[in-house]
């Protein structure tokens, strides 16, 4: 077991919060991405009827799925964060760097 004078920073963990850093950065990108074509379609009567409506509903559930999915990369990847030590020992920390 290691000793905490032992303990380094994990690079592994140093990896993750710079992923997610990325991808925070880039979530509100993604969720909003189909918001204007939305906001465009529901704002004015250009295009009625029945396919119109059905259109709408599935740019509608487009964007739902988008936001879904853009939480549920930045929920995964803060997990692996939090399982993910900060330190580990020095040797662990060098055979982690000989792999990178």
């Amino acid at each position: 077991m290691a000793l905490n004078d032992d303990l380094v920073p994990n690079p592994r963990y140093r990896d993750l919060e710079t992923a997610l850093a990325a991808v925070r950065a880039h979530i509100h990108v993604l969720e909003t991405a189909l918001d204007p074509a939305c906001a465009q379609f529901g704002g004015q009567a250009v295009w009625v009827g029945p396919t119109a409506r059905a259109f709408g509903e599935e740019l509608n559930g487009r964007r739902a799925r988008v936001k879904t999915a853009a939480q549920h990369v930045l929920a995964e990847l803060e997990a692996e964060l939090r399982a993910t030590p900060s330190k580990i020992s020095r040797t662990a920390a060098s055979s982690l760097s000989a792999w990178g």
